[in-house]
Formats: structure tokens, sequence, C-alpha cells
């Protein structure tokens, strides 16, 4: 019977199989970098319909960030302002102005403001807002420094192993109830001694922070 293929062809479909997995396996692992990357977009300023200024509002004037996310406290979501939060002062403060022209036609036409998502996590990632805060997360854990921010940017990545940081260790983080919104708070040299009596205080179950089915539900 005669031979069509040269001696060496099973050596090459040997090898020629062992490169088609790595190079599939290298492959996969780049476009997973490349999606985690593209898709951060940390440090990104997000323009808004309306110029509202951070820095001004929760910077200069103190404006509590649960003044304006009024469910930060009691739900999952934080919520943004509706346009009544923004007319209880605007109604009386720069009326008329160019600034304000989004501001004031969605409270003539009672249609919504559709503000820009800074902070998009995955749908298969859930998050609870209420719970963090009551247990001493501040705001600029996540959010940064909102307070010093013109147009606010996403300032951390959000990724799983930076959440696991905390979860693993939350007493490196957590902070008295009454600082949560305090964007200027800092760490005091005590931090581990206060996280600690803190994690026993609002009763902070360790072993369930690094349970899968906290955020993976």
């Amino acid at each position: 019977m005669p031979q069509y293929f040269p001696p060496n062809s099973n050596a090459f479909a040997k090898w020629s199989i062992y490169g088609g997995m790595v190079f599939f396996i290298v492959l996969i692992t780049v476009l997973a970098i490349f999606a985690r990357v593209s898709n951060n977009k940390v440090g990104v300023a997000i323009e808004q319909p309306v110029a509202f200024a951070h820095n001004l509002h929760a910077g200069q004037l103190g404006i509590s960030c649960a003044y304006c996310h009024a469910s930060v406290e009691t739900s999952a979501v934080a919520g943004v302002p509706p346009t009544e939060t923004c007319m209880a002062c605007h109604s009386q403060i720069r009326v008329g102005t160019e600034q304000l022209a989004a501001v004031q036609k969605s409270w003539d036409t009672n249609i919504p403001i559709e503000w820009n998502k800074v902070t998009d996590l995955a749908d298969f990632v859930y998050f609870n807002h209420a719970i963090h805060v009551n247990k001493g997360v501040g705001c600029a854990e996540c959010h940064g420094r909102v307070d010093q921010m013109e147009v606010v940017f996403k300032a951390e990545p959000l990724t799983m192993g930076w959440c696991l940081e905390c979860h693993r260790a939350p007493e490196k983080f957590l902070r008295p109830r009454e600082e949560v919104f305090n964007m200027a708070y800092e760490k005091p040299a005590n931090q581990l001694e206060l996280g600690q009596n803190l994690v026993e205080e609002y009763h902070i179950n360790l072993d369930k922070l690094i349970s899968c089915s906290v955020c993976h539900r």
C-alpha cells in the first residue's frame, strides 16, 4: 500500500494539536483580560445631561450624599435624585440659568432626567448599598473623594479581587456609622483595633462575608 504522508506527519499532527490548545488558552486569557480592562474605565469622567458639580454641592456646600441618594441607607440601590430634589433648591436659586435648563425642562414636562451610570456592575453581581452603609463602610471607600470631583468618575476597579480585600479583612476599612458620609474622614492610627471592635458591635459575620452566595445569587 503506497504511503501518502511523509514519516514526520504524525509528529506534525501531534504538535499541531498541542499548539492549537495553547493558542486557544492564550486567546481566552487575553480576551478575559481585555474585557476586564476595557470595561473598567477607572478615572474616566462620565458626562451627564446636567453639569452637576459634586465638588460644589458635596464639597463646598457640604450637602450629604444621602440628601440626593435618599435610599442609600434602606435599599440595595442608592437611587438617583428625582427632579423634585433638585428643585427644592433651584426653584429659588439660579432660576432660569442655562446650566439648569435640563432640570427646568424635566420639571415642566414631568419627564425624569436620564442620568448616565458611572458605576455599572455586571448582572451576575449583587451589591446592597444599605448593608454596607449600615455596617460602617464609607461612601469614599468605593466611590473615592466625590466631594472633590467636578465630573464624577469611577474611582476604584470594583473587581472581585478588589472587593475581597475588604470582605477578607473588614477591620481595615470600617468606620463608625456616623462617619459613613464624611468624605474627609481619615482612618485613625488604631484602625485595626477600632475595626475589630466595629466588627463585633455591628454583628458582622466574617465567615459569611467570603461566601460566594453573598455577591452571586
